[in-house]
């Protein structure tokens, strides 16, 4: 069986800047498992726990983080689920935006350490732009990390490590 990738439009239309959580249908299994039953279900293994460590984890590999999920997981999970397909190409873009913005708080934070030793507006203005920048970051990594814990951890609640062919075995 082949699921078709979404088209630009429909892909667009959930852009990590625009949306805040999956529309009603993208959340056919978060309903059926919501956030509060997961800690307790039985099919919560170690691969669905890959995608709950926050921000810190994310970002000390995120690079490898997003390789992983885009050419292994992101396949299996389009292919188990095709309803949830239009979603994992939604999240493979938010990897490009949220690198993109990783790299604009980066030039901010440089600018800032160059101002340290600028006059007063030199630095406020560096500094607002730091604050700017990694605000947006943060908040599309937040947003990221729900949508992506949102689709996934459901899928695997539904299906098992094992069915889905992710489990670990150590």
């Amino acid at each position: 069986m082949t699921i078709e990738r979404a088209n630009s439009i429909e892909i667009e239309a959930l852009a990590l800047a625009r949306r805040s959580g999956w529309p009603e249908d993208m959340r056919v299994l978060l309903d059926r498992y919501p956030r509060e039953k997961w800690e307790a279900h039985a099919n919560l293994g170690e691969m669905a726990r890959f995608w709950l460590p926050r921000l810190q984890s994310v970002l000390d590999q995120l690079n490898v983080h997003h390789q992983i999920e885009d050419f292994h997981y992101f396949p299996i999970f389009r292919a188990a689920d095709a309803r949830l397909a239009i979603g994992f190409d939604v999240l493979e873009g938010d990897h490009h935006h949220i690198h993109a913005e990783m790299a604009r708080t980066a030039k901010n934070a440089n600018a800032l350490l160059r101002a340290l030793r600028s006059d007063t507006d030199t630095l406020r203005r560096c500094s607002d732009g730091y604050a700017d920048a990694s605000a947006v970051l943060l908040k599309g990594l937040i947003r990221h990390l729900d949508d992506e814990e949102d689709l996934i951890v459901p899928l695997i609640l539904d299906r098992g490590e094992e069915e889905l062919g992710v489990a670990h075995h150590g």
